[in-house]
């Protein structure tokens, strides 16, 4: 298999592993082993990727079953910290910087299905790209995602 293709997409769309990684993992090194998992996984489906989804959709759902399935098998031992370790050095603006840690830290106290619904919706897609993705029907994730919209501002509130 001729993986230039592969290592293109890979470029082009990188941002959506990184987002899963950051989601579900939270030291650099967890998530450094989860974005080669990942690789790993995108690239033994790539030849069966038919092009009938959109890359995203495709990219997405492999990257978030990889992630969960991989939380599942490890049983990793979790600490919740206020701050999360290891923001990227070139974020100059403090305010958002604060306001960003806040959000992940409070999306990793949601369950997997809920922080996977939260992700793709703030990547805007839509209800039907994200009923795709997860495998639910449309009506349900706006449901979902409106229970989890509560969910979020109490934590926040706290």
């Amino acid at each position: 298999m001729d993986e230039q293709p592969f290592l293109v997409l890979i470029q082009e769309h990188q941002g959506i592993i990184h987002k899963i990684c950051r989601l579900y993992r939270d030291s650099k090194e967890d998530r450094e082993d989860l974005f080669q998992e990942i690789t790993y996984q995108l690239w033994k489906s790539f030849p069966s990727f038919k092009r009938e989804a959109k890359v995203s959709t495709w990219m997405y759902r492999i990257a978030l079953n990889t992630a969960i399935a991989s939380f599942r098998k490890k049983r990793l031992d979790v600490e919740y910290h206020q701050v999360l370790p290891d923001l990227p050095d070139d974020e100059v603006d403090e305010e958002y910087a604060i306001r960003q840690e806040s959000l992940f830290a409070t999306l990793k106290q949601l369950n997997e299905s809920e922080r996977a619904i939260v992700a793709l919706y703030l990547d805007d897609l839509s209800y039907r790209q994200i009923a795709e993705i997860i495998g639910i029907n449309e009506n349900n994730v706006g449901v979902k995602l409106n229970r989890v919209k509560l969910k979020i501002q109490k934590l926040l509130i706290r």
